[in-house]
């Protein structure tokens, strides 16, 4: 098992060698740095934490500083833990790029949803609806908070109501990498993945593989044709 952090950049489409289009997803995957190894005799559980993204030094504060000393390198925006048997031999300092992963490869993405901001049970919890006609009056709303008769003097902790419907931590399985590259430090996958443009994720090995595995056909360079074209004409 791998996994690498990464930042949803948004979607796109690209093209197969028989002529299919598949939509994507552009995820932009910077050198991940390793700041500190958990070990099982010291935390419990074995795992990488790495960082993501470079910070000014003066924009860190101590705690941030003192990290980023230990690994030789720079402050972090985001700090963030992975696990995986194949990377774990990464010692203190090195980095894990994309190139961990291959074209193909099924995957599991782990990130935050979109927040819907102040929402009212229907959208929220999917509650019935009342009914609309014959001067109702009632349609979205939440309907009785009566309790049958038991403890009637208040309304119970957990009652389903509206209120703020923010960002979840939401798993993806059994995504399709589409194309790896490490020139441009990018990843496709195949599909869409939760979570607004810009958005911190993490990219990890598949850990319930289905039962159809999805075929993905070699895409299309462009930029080689172009190459290989103005090769021929000169």
């Amino acid at each position: 098992m791998k996994s690498i952090i990464g930042r949803k950049i948004g979607m796109t489409s690209v093209f197969t060698e028989e002529g299919l289009t598949y939509p994507v997803t552009v995820v932009e995957v910077l050198p991940n740095v390793v700041l500190q190894k958990k070990t099982v005799e010291k935390d419990g559980y074995e795992a990488l934490q790495v960082g993501y993204e470079d910070k000014k030094e003066h924009r860190a504060n101590k705690c941030e500083l003192g990290i980023a000393k230990k690994a030789n390198t720079s402050p972090k925006y985001f700090i963030k833990e992975v696990e995986g048997d194949e990377i774990y031999g990464n010692e203190v300092g090195s980095t894990i790029d994309c190139s961990i992963f291959k074209d193909g490869d099924p995957i599991d993405v782990v990130s935050k949803s979109k927040g819907h901001g102040y929402s009212g049970v229907i959208k929220r919890y999917h509650a019935h609806i009342g009914p609309k006609g014959h001067g109702s009056g009632y349609h979205r709303q939440i309907g009785s908070l009566a309790t049958n008769g038991r403890c009637n003097n208040r309304v119970h902790a957990g009652k389903k109501m509206s209120g703020q419907w923010r960002p979840q931590t939401t798993t993806i399985h059994n995504l399709v990498i589409v194309q790896v590259d490490p020139s441009k430090n990018c990843i496709l996958i195949r599909g869409s993945v939760p979570g607004p443009k810009y958005s911190i994720m993490k990219i990890r090995s598949a850990i319930k593989v289905g039962k159809k595995n999805i075929k993905v056909s070699k895409i299309v360079n462009y930029e080689q044709e172009e190459t290989s074209q103005e090769k021929q004409a000169n």
